[in-house]
């Protein structure tokens, strides 16, 4: 009963999460450039266009829903059906602006869902919570998070569509914020990692809201959510020491994590979208 409500809560997370998106990405991209050498500029006028603070609360909601079912839930599952999230927001898309889903993003949509029934039908066979993992660990995955952030938004977006580097380094810094969460409800030393997750959170909110400038829905916020669910799944099943149950329910498990992953991937991949200029960071 508590691993379905910690899923349920999960699945609730990622409905207002990828909603809130959506929401940030419309009002952000009608507004002025925003730019780091401005922080407090910025910050006014996001927090002055009502529709993109709708957004940003009803995130927070999704994000509070998601750190309840990081205490009851191995993050390796959580991360799984937050990953069917990515599902939503082209649905969201297609919704908003009455363009249908193309072939590729029906098939993302269908494996993540897909993906997300064999999650379901997994559970019977239950699961090993894991560990929270040892302090030096998850220290060295911060780190290393960090790092592959700062590549993503600056060298290697040179190579991706409009937005979609900055949506990976969002992406990286989420997942890092996430892991650095399941470390912290462990207690004890590990409320140490309370300050490094709001960092990192922190670093990939500003990555994201320039992202939304510059790019569209599914290249900038599609992308943020495939490495924000995939890079925690990896973390879980390693760093964290979550273990799969045995024989054909096992396999189970394997095939619901690859075809949400998948999923997401088909509808993240990132698109030259045209009617986004590239702006500059500062």
């Amino acid at each position: 009963m508590t691993l379905s409500l910690a899923l349920l809560l999960a699945l609730g997370s990622a409905v207002a999460l990828n909603w809130s998106y959506l929401t940030q990405h419309t009002a952000a991209s009608g507004m002025p450039p925003l730019a780091l050498r401005h922080p407090l500029a910025s910050l006014r006028l996001l927090f002055g266009n009502l529709r993109w603070v709708v957004g940003f609360f009803v995130g927070i909601g999704g994000w509070v829903l998601y750190v309840v079912a990081l205490a009851l839930a191995p993050l390796s599952l959580v991360q799984a059906v937050s990953a069917g999230g990515i599902g939503v927001l082209a649905l969201l898309v297609w919704r908003k602006t009455g363009v249908p889903l193309t072939r590729r993003e029906q098939v993302g949509v269908g494996a993540a869902v897909g993906g997300l029934v064999l999650l379901a039908l997994s559970l019977g066979g239950g699961s090993v919570a894991g560990t929270h993992g040892t302090v030096a660990g998850v220290s060295v995955w911060l780190l290393v998070s960090g790092a592959a952030a700062l590549l993503a938004a600056g060298p290697v977006a040179r190579l991706l569509a409009p937005g979609a580097g900055l949506g990976v380094a969002a992406g990286v810094m989420y997942a890092a914020g996430d892991v650095a969460t399941k470390a912290a409800t462990g207690g004890g030393v590990r409320f140490l990692f309370v300050p490094a997750l709001l960092a990192c959170h922190g670093c990939a909110f500003v990555a994201i809201q320039l992202a939304f400038q510059r790019g569209g829905a599914l290249a900038t916020a599609g992308v943020a959510t495939l490495f924000t669910n995939a890079l925690p799944i990896v973390a879980g099943l390693t760093l964290l020491h979550e273990q799969l149950p045995g024989g054909a329910l096992g396999v189970l498990r394997i095939v619901a994590f690859a075809a949400v992953v998948l999923g997401a991937a088909a509808l993240a991949r990132p698109e030259a979208t045209p009617e986004y200029e590239p702006l500059p960071l500062a």
